[in-house]
């Protein structure tokens, strides 16, 4: 089976969406990636994921969040809210039986919320696993925030607006007060979080955005949930050398359910 490009629409806004079936009848769960804050569906994990997939014979979904990569919108009328409402769209259009959501960086907290809307609508049981790399739940209360200058704050409150440097990108990336607003009331490190199902965080010593203490505080926020995690001495918060892609294909084969992975 081949990858096929689709597009939907989800409150007005186009988005992209690449879907590779499942190549025979299985019983294997199939993949679902969810990308980070300003990445695309066609960075190097997401392809290399979906390389093996391919080869495997797993099914793998993936898409752009609006104001990303190649889907419709405004990048800065992005929301959590939003992105999750995106992601929950593309999820019921194009899966069915059991999935592994596959989550980096902010896409490991889209993750989570979709356990938990899935869960609160009766459809907890359709995650058959989580995978999180550099895991950044809550990053806007818990990591930006605080990280303001008061004159960045101050900004911030009366443009709705702010430009920050990145590593990533010639230019800054924005970050809006709708942004930070609505992080606060998607929060999932408030208390003890229960997945009903396997979970991986693969987290690099030497992540420069999201610190390993973090991956480590969700850790602690699973005590009812089989949780794994891996340290990747030396690894940034791209994770993405050839080590690091085949420490995540291994994880994500295993919560899949494939034989020998």
């Amino acid at each position: 089976m081949r990858e096929t490009r689709h597009a939907i629409t989800v409150e007005g806004t186009c988005i992209a969406v690449r879907h590779l079936p499942a190549g025979r009848a299985t019983d294997r769960a199939g993949l679902v990636w969810l990308g980070g804050f300003r990445s695309s569906m066609d960075g190097t994990k997401a392809n290399a994921l979906a390389a093996m997939a391919a080869g495997e014979e797993l099914s793998l979904l993936r898409h752009d969040y609006s104001g990303h990569g190649e889907s419709g919108g405004a990048f800065e009328a992005g929301t959590i809210s939003r992105w999750l409402a995106e992601s929950l769209a593309v999820f019921d259009r194009f899966t069915d039986g059991p999935q592994v959501l596959v989550g980096s960086s902010m896409g490991a907290w889209i993750a989570l919320r979709m356990v938990q809307e899935l869960a609160n609508r009766g459809d907890g049981a359709r995650i058959a696993g989580l995978l999180v790399i550099a895991p950044a739940p809550d990053f806007t209360t818990l990591l930006r925030r605080p990280a303001l200058t008061p004159e960045q704050e101050n900004a911030l409150m009366r443009d709705g607006r702010i430009e920050l440097p990145s590593r990533y990108d010639d230019g800054p990336y924005v970050y809006t007060r709708a942004l930070f607003e609505d992080g606060e009331v998607n929060r999932v490190l408030t208390g003890p979080l229960d997945t009903h199902c396997p979970v991986h965080i693969i987290h690099g010593t030497e992540d420069a955005d999201v610190p390993l203490a973090h991956g480590l505080r969700l850790m602690e926020h699973l005590p009812a949930d089989n949780v794994t995690l891996s340290i990747v001495r030396g690894g940034d918060h791209r994770l993405s050398r050839d080590d690091d892609l085949r420490l995540i294909l291994a994880s994500a084969l295993r919560l899949a359910g494939s034989p020998g992975a």
